[in-house]
Parts: structure tokens; C-alpha cells; sequence
């Protein structure tokens, strides 16, 4: 195993790719969360119904992070790693931005243009995290990976708190719209400095090898079963966040909280997945596997779900205190995006890491669908519990499965 200088694992660490994917990362997060933030007012301020429109508005936004993780993976590995970093936050910013006009817009009606804004937002936003990742990860030595995309990851969710830390601040869930728009135009300037992975650019002059094949994940066996099991990997970190996190407020009248704001819950949510997002990393060099440290964090999870859902009756103050448990828990999301990076060859890379994530968050409407049909008959509890134990489950099988990938050499090709 390669040895490095502390100077050397600074400049690696820090270099550009890795500065840029990190701030990349934190408007992605800002931008994609700001809706669970402002979806209560937001709706309201429309006269719109804050739990069915929303439900509807989020489930557009989910469809569009899956459809557009397919499109940007494949143009990834087709045209290159920058190409997703530039495209991807021109469509996200833009889609923001007339977000926050939404009050004039009266030529239609105005959840149906919120849920199209979104689900345009959701395909811009899908390629950040993957596209950042691979390109970090095809950048720095193995030997530094892990850290390195904990850096991206666990600076990046800040973008959550500096969200609900600006809709309180400006006041106005419009304005808060237009920031994050803002944000994106002036990191893409920031951008053209960025260099092209060599990795990719090598396989690009080689014409014999198929590049960004979607398909080969459903029609190849071996490429299909680890393609799924990643997924099911990262199902339980969106199970949280999609119905215990954004849904918050409906837990309220049966944990006899007089109300509960999915803004702060989602806010004390990110503030612990930020640590251990950054912790991740360094936890798997000390225990020299990818594997271990994600079960052990879901382990963790699921602990804190149960202890959420089950020990009685609670304050609000204790809902945000959970939240932060299950948030710290979650803090292998980087973790699973770079094992998902890890596990295809170059030619694939772009195609799995960018579409894995977004295929996760993609499981929130079935999630949301599943837990709304057994509200009719169950508690919200209850419901809840039902959902989260399959998810935990499935991710659980996963982890314990799937092929180890710590230190492992990414030059190949599938």
C-alpha cells in the first residue's frame, strides 16, 4: 500500500476536483431539500394543501431524479465526467429560480407547474453527486478515496442547514428559491478549471469498448445483481428522509407533539449526516472495509427509527433529537455512493454511480405510496414501521452481500 506525507495528503484531499465537487454537492443538497423545507408555507401561501399537493410535488421531484440519473450517468461515460457537472446545474439553477415566480405564474394551475418546476429540478440535480463522486474517485489514490468523497459528501449535506437557515433569515421561501438558483450559476463559473478524469479519457480513445450501456445492467446477470444490490443499499437512508424526516409534521397528533416542522427536522437531520459523512470515510480505513461500516451505520439507523416510532410519547424537541440519531446514522450515504463507484469498471462508472442514488431516491414514491395505503388501516406508527422494516431489511441483505471493494484498483472496464 502506497505511504503518504501529511503535505501529500493535503494537497490530494484538497485539490481542485475535490474542492469543486464539494461545493457542487452543498447546492445540490440545498437545492434539493429547499421543497421538503418550504413545502408547508409555500403551498399554503398558494392555498394549496400542504400534505396531498406536497405528496404529489415530491413524488414528481423523485421521478425526475430517477429519469435524469439514467440520462446524465450515460452521457457521463459517453462525453465525459465534466460534461454531467456542467449540464446538470444549469437545469437545476434555472428550474429554482422560476420556482421562486411561482406566486405569478397564473396562467395554470399552480401545483401542477410546482410539480413540473420540480421534476425538472429533479432531473438537473441528479447528476451532481454521482458525476462528483466518480470524477473524484478516478482522481485521487485508492489509498484516499474513501476520505475523499467523505470530504465531498460530508461538506456537501450542509447545504440543508444553510437552506432552513435561509428561509428563516430571508423570510420568504421565494427568495430562498432564487439563492439556490443563484448559487448554482456562480459555482458553474468556477467549474471551467475543472480537468476531465484521465481514467475516462483514456478508455474514450479505445472505440472497441461500449461505453454508458444502461441496458447491460438489466440484460447482464452479474452486472444486474450489483447494480440492485447497491441500490437496495441506500433504500433505508431515503426510507428516513422521504417519510420520517419530510413527513415529520404528520406524526405529531399520535406522539402527542402539538406540531412538529419538517424544515427543523430536516435540518437537525443533515447536521448529523454532515458528521458522519465525514467520519465514514475515515472509519473504513481503520476497519479496512466498506461493508462493515455500512452495516454498523445502519445498524445504528435502525435503532434510532425504533427508538423514534416506540418510546412513548415525546416532545418536539425530542422528535429533532431523533432525527439527529437516524441523521448521523445515515451518514454512509458517501460511503454507498462510492462503493457503488467502486464496484463497475470505467466504462460503466458514470452510468451506475450517477443513476444508483437517484434510483434510491426514486423509491420514495413506492415508499410514500406503500405508507399512505396502510395509513387507511393502520396508525402512522404503525405504517411507518412497516415500511421501514423492509427497507432495513433489503439494505441490510444487501450490505452483507455484496463484493467487498476497499482498496480496490478502478482501471478496468466491464
Amino acid at each position: 500500500m502506497q505511504q503518504f506525507t501529511r503535505e501529500e495528503k493535503l494537497k490530494h484531499l484538497f485539490s481542485f476536483p475535490v474542492i469543486i465537487a464539494s461545493l457542487g454537492y452543498f447546492v445540490d443538497i440545498y437545492d434539493l431539500l429547499l421543497f421538503g423545507i418550504v413545502r408547508i408555507p409555500s403551498l399554503n401561501d398558494m392555498g394549496l394543501e400542504a400534505d396531498t399537493v406536497g405528496t404529489m410535488i415530491l413524488n414528481y421531484q423523485m421521478i425526475g431524479l430517477v429519469l435524469g440519473g439514467i440520462v446524465w450517468g450515460i452521457f457521463g461515460d459517453k462525453k465525459g465526467r465534466l460534461s454531467v457537472l456542467f449540464g446538470s446545474i444549469i437545469v437545476y439553477s434555472l428550474a429554482n429560480i422560476a420556482c421562486g415566480f411561482l406566486p405569478q405564474m397564473d396562467f395554470a394551475d399552480k401545483g401542477v407547474i410546482y410539480a413540473w418546476l420540480r421534476f425538472i429540478a429533479g432531473i438537473g440535480l441528479a447528476g451532481e453527486l454521482g458525476a462528483g463522486i466518480t470524477l473524484v474517485s478516478e482522481t485521487l489514490p485508492k489509498e484516499l478515496r474513501a476520505i475523499g468523497t467523505s470530504i465531498v459528501a460530508g461538506f456537501g449535506v450542509l447545504g440543508a442547514v444553510v437552506a432552513q437557515f435561509t428561509v428563516e433569515l430571508a423570510g420568504s421561501w421565494t427568495t430562498a428559491y432564487f439563492i439556490g438558483g443563484g448559487l448554482g450559476l456562480m459555482l458553474l463559473v468556477l467549474r471551467i478549471s475543472v480537468a476531465e478524469s484521465g481514467m475516462f479519457k483514456t478508455i474514450k480513445e479505445n472505440s472497441s469498448i461500449k461505453r454508458g450501456d444502461f441496458l447491460s445492467f438489466f440484460t447482464k446477470k452479474t452486472l444486474f445483481v450489483k447494480y440492485l444490490k447497491c441500490i437496495l443499499i441506500g433504500v433505508p437512508i431515503w426510507y428516513c428522509i422521504g417519510i420520517l424526516v419530510f413527513m415529520a409534521n404528520q406524526f405529531a397528533p399520535e406522539m402527542g407533539i402539538t406540531s412538529i416542522d419538517p424544515g427543523k427536522a430536516i435540518m437537525w437531520t443533515y447536521i448529523s449526516t454532515s458528521v458522519g459523512d465525514f467520519s465514514c470515510g475515515f472509519i473504513s480505513q481503520a476497519l479496512h472495509s466498506r461493508k462493515k461500516t455500512i452495516l454498523y451505520m445502519l445498524i445504528f439507523t435502525f435503532v434510532g427509527v425504533a427508538l423514534l416510532l416506540f418510546s412513548g410519547n415525546k416532545s418536539e424537541n425530542m422528535y429533532y433529537f431523533y432525527c439527529g440519531w437516524i441523521g448521523l446514522g445515515c451518514g454512509f450515504w458517501a460511503m454507498f455512493v462510492t462503493v457503488s463507484a467502486e464496484q463497475f469498471g470505467t466504462n460503466m462508472r458514470s452510468t451506475a454511480t450517477t443513476s444508483v442514488p437517484n434510483m434510491v431516491r426514486g423509491t420514495v414514491p413506492i415508499m410514500l405510496i406503500g405508507f399512505d395505503y396502510l395509513k387507511q388501516t393502520h396508525t402512522v406508527i404503525v405504517s411507518a414501521a412497516v415500511v421501514g422494516l423492509i427497507a432495513f431489511a433489503l439494505g441490510i441483505y444487501a450490505t452483507l452481500t455484496i463484493s467487498e471493494t476497499h482498496n480496490r484498483h478502478m482501471d478496468f472496464v466491464e
